[in-house]
């Protein structure tokens, strides 16, 4: 049975105009990539879970927050296929708790991402300005943190069920989320924006901070840290506004289009599987830098391979090993996860 509050706002929106009736079924190609897409993303974050549990190595404070990244994407990927499920002609026969509870859990799921990203980039600024060793008996600030960024992940995504929508006053309707308010749309987009430049000013800080530390410890000392980290902090901020701009701008829009006036909208599906795929990056650009993080990855999958019989042969790099060992490595060994983003 159709809902009328849900037709009554896609119509008025302009969704419910020129869609066609595969659209969101489990059959339309557009659908089965994504699925496809979304199941690659749960899979690979699903194994840096694995490999992080399984290694004893791992269990410190940078990782931790690797793992809960990983965990934030693998949900993301986790919510979208059931958001691609319900979505398309079942629309209509949800009620408005449902669709709210639907959008609502991919922005807990997104925003909860986005938040891990910032708190490691406020945990790597810290470690860099106390340069320290690690000490597990403040773990405490690692999961304040996480604990943080999923208790306002959760608050953001559940105001509009609690009642910043717009049931009662159709000209305030976004034309992508047809029952969320304008406001609420521009309230959000000012918080992630500001994360963004948030992100973006704290690993240009940590770099700045590791290349001039890296000088007066020795001439030499800076050529491998600085280079990989800023190689590093390019790949994680590049990728991030690469993959989260898109759908930002577009949101923009929507805040200033009136309904129907800007046809681009109804094309926002694109723009979001963008945001998604920075779900599927976060584990290359967060884990694979790490040296030990690809012979964890490489023993994992070596093991499951010989499990069917298949050999693996350790990876070895003599060239990185030569040019590694005209770094100092002292500053790493005494403080491993100082130096990875």
């Amino acid at each position: 049975m159709i809902n009328q509050h849900i037709f009554m706002h896609y119509n008025y929106t302009g969704k419910l105009d020129n869609r066609n009736e595969t659209q969101g079924a489990t059959t339309d190609p557009k659908t089965v990539a994504s699925l496809v897409i979304c199941s690659l993303i749960i899979l690979e974050n699903l194994i840096v879970l694995v490999a992080i549990w399984k290694n004893h190595k791992f269990h410190n404070r940078m990782y931790f927050f690797i793992a809960n990244l990983a965990l934030c994407d693998l949900l993301a990927g986790a919510v979208y296929i059931v958001n691609l499920l319900m979505s398309g002609k079942r629309t209509l026969h949800l009620s408005p708790v449902e669709w709210f509870v639907r959008e609502g859990s991919m922005f807990v799921a997104l925003g909860a991402s986005i938040f891990s990203l910032l708190a490691i980039a406020i945990e790597r600024h810290l470690t860099m300005i106390k340069m320290r060793p690690y000490d597990a008996n403040k773990n405490y600030r690692v999961f304040l943190l996480i604990g943080t960024c999923w208790l306002i992940a959760v608050t953001l995504g559940a105001l509009p069920i609690l009642g910043w929508n717009c049931l009662e006053n159709l000209p305030q309707c976004s034309t992508i989320f047809p029952l969320y308010s304008k406001n609420y749309v521009a309230f959000c987009i000012t918080i992630f924006i500001s994360l963004l430049l948030a992100i973006s000013v704290l690993y240009a800080r940590i770099y700045i901070l590791v290349k001039s530390s890296s000088r007066k410890v020795t001439k030499h000392s800076n050529c491998e840290r600085s280079m990989a980290l800023l190689r590093t902090v390019s790949i994680v901020v590049g990728v991030f506004i690469a993959c989260w701009t898109p759908i930002f701008v577009l949101l923009l829009v929507d805040v200033a289009c009136e309904p129907r006036s800007c046809p681009v909208l109804l094309k926002a599906e694109w723009f979001i599987s963008m945001a998604v795929m920075n779900s599927g990056m976060n584990p290359v650009i967060y884990t694979l830098a790490s040296r030990e993080m690809r012979r964890a990855f490489c023993k994992l999958v070596c093991g499951c391979l010989m499990q069917d019989g298949v050999g693996c042969k350790q990876n070895t790099d003599p060239s990185r090993s030569k040019s590694s060992s005209n770094c100092p490595r002292a500053a790493e060994q005494e403080n491993p996860d100082a130096i990875h983003s």
